[in-house]
Parts: structure tokens; sequence; C-alpha cells
């Protein structure tokens, strides 16, 4: 404190004619050159200002990286969303085409089945230990009844079981209450293909003579009214034969993949009220 009052006079005089002189080197006309006060004005000057206009080149370096940086953010989360919706759309259109394929495929069964049909959607399942069931978006008021049979584009699906006026139950070939009148395409063997559970399929009452083989594909017989002649069932996974019993233990993979079902078609020929 002692050394601020003792030099304070000084100080604050040196001040003032630092400031004079800085005025009056702004003032200077640019035209004719500088004398000797104006020269010795601006290199007492100069140290000065140098410091201060690098910490306002530095403070300006700041303040434009960040503009830059929100600018930049800004345009990032913008170009995130484009890329989101983009994405959105590009599932979408896959989604679309891959039903299209799944309706072509449909149409072109419908055109090898001589008989009325009618679309479905599945909207549900019951794969319980006891029933394998499928729920589609069609009723009686579709002109659907209890009895008809349903198919997909790669072949049979099983038949109506409860129909309601917009929803029918279908129960599926795999189910151990399904029964259907069956021929080896091949070798014309037939038999009866009943539902195993677990997605399987087994061709009951061919005797040991018949003629099967692994590989045989399975089609309907058309016996029995319900389902038309010649639809695929499935495909010999396995054949036994005993030594003893007239019949071979023949197991059939079926031709629908029946988890990933969509789309089927109700075949409007049959049935009961």
């Amino acid at each position: 404190m002692d050394f601020i009052k003792k030099y304070l006079y000084q100080f604050l005089t040196g001040l003032s004619i630092l400031a004079a002189l800085l005025v009056f080197s702004l003032n200077v006309p640019r035209n004719r050159e500088a004398n000797f006060i104006e020269r010795s004005a601006l290199n007492i000057v100069s140290p000065l200002l140098q410091p201060v206009a690098r910490l306002s080149n530095f403070i300006e370096n700041i303040w434009d990286g960040y503009i830059r940086l929100v600018d930049t953010h800004r345009e990032n989360m913008r170009l995130r969303e484009d890329i989101r919706t983009l994405n959105i759309r590009v599932q979408e259109g896959n989604e679309a085409l891959l039903a299209n394929q799944r309706l072509e495929r449909l149409l072109d069964m419908k055109k090898n089945i001589k008989a009325p049909t009618i679309a479905a959607t599945v909207i549900g399942e019951d794969v319980t230990s006891w029933f394998r069931t499928l729920v589609i978006n069609r009723g009686s008021t579709s002109g659907i009844r209890e009895g008809m049979a349903v198919v997909s584009a790669d072949g049979v699906v099983g038949q109506t079981v409860k129909v309601t006026s917009s929803t029918s139950r279908v129960l599926l070939l795999t189910d151990h209450a399904s029964g259907i009148a069956a021929t080896i395409q091949r070798s014309r063997a037939r038999g009866v293909v009943k539902g195993k559970g677990e997605m399987l399929c087994a061709l009951e009452f061919t005797t040991r003579e018949e003629d099967v083989k692994v590989g045989d594909m399975v089609i309907s017989s058309g016996i029995g009214g319900v389902f038309l002649k010649g639809l695929p069932i499935g495909e010999v996974t396995m054949v036994k034969r005993g030594e003893y019993g007239i019949f071979q233990t023949v197991s059939i993979r079926p031709a629908v993949n029946l988890p990933h079902l969509e789309e089927v078609m109700v075949v409007q020929r049959g049935g009961y009220e």
C-alpha cells in the first residue's frame, strides 16, 4: 500500500501521457509521414497493443469455433434424423416387397385350384400341448364354413374347425386330430397323413409292400372331399419297416413353414353348416 501511495502520482501522470500519445497517434493523417513524436508514440504503444490484439484474436477464434461446433452439432442431428427416416422407408419398402412376393406365390397356387377361394391373413395362433391351430381374419360373413380346406403357396395348411362371423380357427395338419387322405406322388402309394405335433406328420396305413422312399413328395389324394387332389402336403424324411406288422412307419416334414405362415387361402368347397 505504501508503495502504491508513493508512486501513484507518477503512475497516473505516465498513464495520462500514454493516453494522449495514443489519441494523437490515432488521429494522424494517413497521407503524410510520421514525425519523431508520432514514431515515439507508436514505439511506446505497440508493445501494449500486440498482447491486446493476440487476446482479441484468441477470443475471436474461440467464438468462431464454438459457433462452428454448434452448427456442426445441429447438422449432425439433422443428418441422423434424415438417416433414420430413410432407414424406416427402406424397411417399409422391403416389407412391402416381401409381402408382394408372398401374395404372388399365393396367386400362382390359386390358379391351380379349380374351386372358389378367398385369401385370409393369420392373426393368431394356439400352439399348446393339446392343439395346433391358427386364427385367420375371415369368417362366415365371407362365406367360410367349418370343414373347409386351408392352403398356402407351399401346400396344405389344415382345415377350418371353428367359424365366427369375422374369424375362423384352422386346425393344422400337424395336430393329432388331423387326418388327410394322401398319396406318394412318385409311386402312388396311399395312406393317411396324421399329425404328430412338434410340426411333424406321419403317413399311416401304408403297407410294408408299398414303395416309399426318403425324399418322396406326399400330396393330397382327393379322397374324402375336403382337400382337392394333388395339393402338396410334405416330404418323406424317414421310412421304417419293422419285422412284424403289415404297415410301415413313414415320417413327413410339412411342405408349409407353419410357424412363419402369414397369408393363406380358404377353398370354398364342401364344409358343413
